[in-house]
């Protein structure tokens, strides 16, 4: 694991796919080498003649062979452990496909920036214009054309930024380019290394979002005006920062949004009223901060002031990513935006439709139906509002801070963002007498000191998920009395500090996919008025969380892992745990049985993701002929994940879930098809049932050597947007046909020529395939 860090931190390598294996594997017999280590001193108990004998032999026995098992495992694994390498350079595509939204009126915008790009003599273009008229929406279908052509450039994709965008788009270049970090201690020292890499190829880079002239040759990007045949197009709200970086006006294409209106609208739409052309006009002129009190109408006609500071929240996620509506809706909870006095499923069904609301106040866009984002025009606009406003702001996100940031005024700031960062340490003690919500993130910590939290006495959301280096918690986090929301998935955390018994007031506590995390010194049931507790993922005994369930008379949400049948069974038997509501399960392990009846779960409402994983010696997942009302008994189930079941067969049980929208499947070694006919025959309603796919949108098969088929009957993939065949050689028999999709075209990711010997039903449907990152 010393060598893997080093290798992905230090010099952005890629870890090998057989290193990741053997990790998972060791992951595993360790956590079940721990539980035998903690059943021992029972067994021993058990031990008489000196330890000849014992009074339980069949227990202790069954318990001997347990140990002997694991015992050859690591043998077995350290034998196959010895790796002369852990990582490698990630393989580079010439262009990655970007989203991109319809060019609506940009079509022009396309073919004169594309027949501008042939031009030998031509090496720079600026395309620039006001905020959201479109510029990276050209600059996406740029990109799109070099991927879906054919071509002799590597193509290179940056975003600038308002703060440091020198070093941002040195580090989006070096990444781009198969650079590791070798301890640049520079921009100049990183710009030689750049400069030596591209010097030797033939490149486009796509610069995108520029505020000020950016110096190539200090970048080290090599001019395109040296002869090399490379080009650099660029987008910039400002027309003299276009000029600066291009002279040549006829290079610079000025996109603008009244002549863009004219060409979608029609001369004979713009001709029925004389007022048409006239308010168009007064619409579309603003540049920069001169259009914030023209966009702010909207902000202006919101609801009311909770809603308002609901939007506000928003910005303090960093520019151009996506957020969780989930995540982010408990962080309005945790602040209080929502009514503190209404249960938790209002308050939840309240930001659910705070959230439409700004959708379709178009200040919010739409991604997917789990998450949402922020244009950077109007995340801009907030951010302008809350300067302007007491609810004052530090947003210093995905600015690639290495340091922590300083301020003069800390006592003024209400909400601070620092997330998305490369912060190791944060050791100087910030007084914060007013802060509420602290966003940490998604950094590098590794040091924090124990008094940094001492003087944060209004905290109450505080965010340090995602830290992959953070090992412990400072103790001072007990001096946090206000807080109700506190995250630490994906950190690497070994144990929660017996100092967090303080925080009486935590609603929230989010312990997702903390691997090492064994030791939680019976703290959870302190946590008096707790309503939400994430452990899916969570390494700590799922016996004992159920034991201090039995005090937190508010719990309504949790999240979990089992480990054994004998685990689950003892929850499904727990009133106080089916009462809440169980939104993600995963089954890992399960060495105690060899079959599993999927239908035992069917009492956990609303469950949304499923994950069965960690080598199960499961072989049959029961579908019971008798209990017909079963059909459809996983309404709510919208995610499933398999991963590592090497001893099942088929996965016929997910006919259960009706609305199912993702299936990722990985590494079952077994794994012959997706859905038995014979077994799908004896539920007698499900016969000839084409509509088991119907919701389904993404579909991931990789590494399931002997898959056959998926279904043996052609299916309506009537929501599918993208199906992933991977390293599945003997998937010849495929469940489409030319009314599958229903006249929707489907994008499939597969191993280089795979689909040449597939069987459709009948004629094929309408299929765009591309190779896997790896052959691109």
């Amino acid at each position: 694991m010393s060598r893997v860090r080093v290798a992905e931190d230090e010099k952005q390598l890629k870890q090998l796919p057989q290193v990741d294996l053997w990790l998972q594997r060791a992951d595993r017999v360790i956590t079940d080498a721990d539980k035998l280590i903690v059943q021992s001193p029972l067994h021993v108990e058990k031990l008489c003649m000196r330890g000849c004998c014992s009074r339980h032999p069949r227990s202790t026995h069954k318990f001997g062979k347990q140990i002997a098992t694991i015992l050859q495992e690591v043998n077995g694994l350290k034998e196959n452990g010895d790796f002369s390498d852990v990582a490698c350079k990630p393989p580079i595509p010439s262009a990655n496909k970007r989203p991109s939204d319809p060019t609506v009126g940009l079509e022009s915008y396309v073919n004169q920036v594309w027949s501008c790009l042939q031009k030998e003599q031509v090496g720079i273009i600026g395309i620039y214009g006001l905020g959201g008229v479109g510029k990276t929406t050209l600059l996406n279908q740029i990109n799109n054309k070099f991927h879906d052509t054919t071509h002799d450039y590597h193509v290179i994709w940056a975003v600038a930024s308002q703060d440091r965008p020198i070093e941002r788009v040195q580090d989006e270049i070096a990444k781009r380019i198969g650079l590791s970090n070798e301890g640049w201690k520079s921009i100049e020292e990183k710009a030689e290394d750049i400069f030596y890499v591209l010097r030797k190829k033939k490149f486009v880079l796509l610069l995108d979002d520029i505020w000020e002239w950016i110096d190539l040759t200090r970048a080290g990007v090599p001019l395109p005006t040296q002869g090399n045949g490379s080009k650099v197009i660029f987008t910039t709200r400002r027309r003299d920062v276009s000029c600066q970086m291009q002279p040549n006006m006829d290079n610079n294409f000025r996109l603008e949004s009244f002549k863009q209106f004219k060409e979608k609208v029609g001369s004979e739409t713009l001709q029925m009223h004389p007022d048409i052309c006239k308010l168009a006009e007064v619409v579309f002129p603003w540049v920069g901060k001169e259009m914030f009190p023209k966009l702010k109408f909207s902000y202006d006609c919101l609801a009311d002031e909770k809603v308002k500071s609901c939007f506000l929240y928003c910005s303090l996620y960093p520019e151009d990513k996506s957020i969780e509506k989930d995540e982010l809706i408990h962080c309005w909870i945790g602040e209080g935006l929502l009514d503190e006095h209404t249960n938790l499923s209002s308050a939840r069904n309240r930001g659910h439709f705070i959230i439409g609301s700004l959708i379709d106040a178009c200040l919010l866009e739409k991604q997917g139906n789990h998450r949402i984002k922020m244009h950077d025009v109007i995340r801009d606009m907030a951010l302008w509002i809350a300067g302007e406003s007491e609810e004052k702001f530090f947003v210093k996100s995905g600015v690639q801070l290495k340091e922590q940031p300083k301020a003069k005024k800390w006592e003024e700031v209400i909400r601070m963002s620092v997330m998305d960062n490369l912060i190791e340490n944060l050791t100087d003690i910030l007084a914060c007498p007013n802060l509420q919500t602290l966003f940490l993130g998604r950094n590098c910590l590794k040091v924090t000191n124990n008094d940094f939290f001492n003087f944060m006495p209004m905290l109450r959301v505080l965010d340090l998920s995602h830290n992959m280096n953070l090992k412990e918690l400072p103790v001072g986090i007990g001096k946090l009395v206000s807080l109700e929301h506190l995250n630490l998935s994906f950190t690497p955390i070994r144990k929660l500090p017996i100092e967090l018994k303080a925080l009486k007031n935590l609603k929230y506590l989010n312990l997702e996919r903390t691997k090492r995390l064994r030791i939680i010194p019976q703290l959870i049931s302190s946590f008096s008025k707790l309503q939400v507790l994430k452990m899916e993922g969570c390494c700590y005994q799922c016996s004992l969380v159920l034991e201090e369930m039995k005090h937190l008379n508010y719990l309504n949400v949790l999240t979990i892992t089992f480990t054994s049948t004998s685990e689950l069974e003892k929850a499904l038997g727990f009133n106080k745990f089916i009462s809440c509501a169980i939104e993600h399960v995963s089954l890992e392990g399960f060495r105690d049985s060899r079959s599993l009846n999927i239908l035992a779960l069917a009492n956990l409402h609303p469950l949304y993701s499923l994950e069965l994983s960690g080598y199960m010696v499961i072989e049959d997942v029961k579908i019971e002929s008798n209990i017909i009302e079963g059909v459809g008994c996983f309404h709510s189930l919208r995610s499933i994940y398999l991963f590592d079941c090497n001893q099942l067969r088929d996965a016929s049980w997910i006919i259960f879930a009706p609305h199912l929208e993702r299936l990722f499947i990985r590494d079952c070694q077994g794994l012959e098809e997706i859905i038995s006919e014979e077994k799908l025959s004896e539920v007698a309603e499900l016969k000839g049932n084409s509509n088991l796919f119907s919701k389904l949108e993404f579909l991931h098969l990789n590494n399931l050597p002997k898959m056959k088929t998926i279904y043996r009957h052609a299916l309506l993939f009537l929501q599918l947007k993208r199906i992933t065949i991977l390293n599945c050689p003997m998937l010849k028999n495929f469940p489409l046909n030319s009314n599958s999709a229903k006249g929707r075209r489907l994008i499939i990711e597969e191993d280089e020529g795979w689909w040449k010997d597939v069987e459709w039903e009948d004629e094929s449907p309408q299929i765009a395939f591309f190779p896997s990152f790896k052959h691109r």
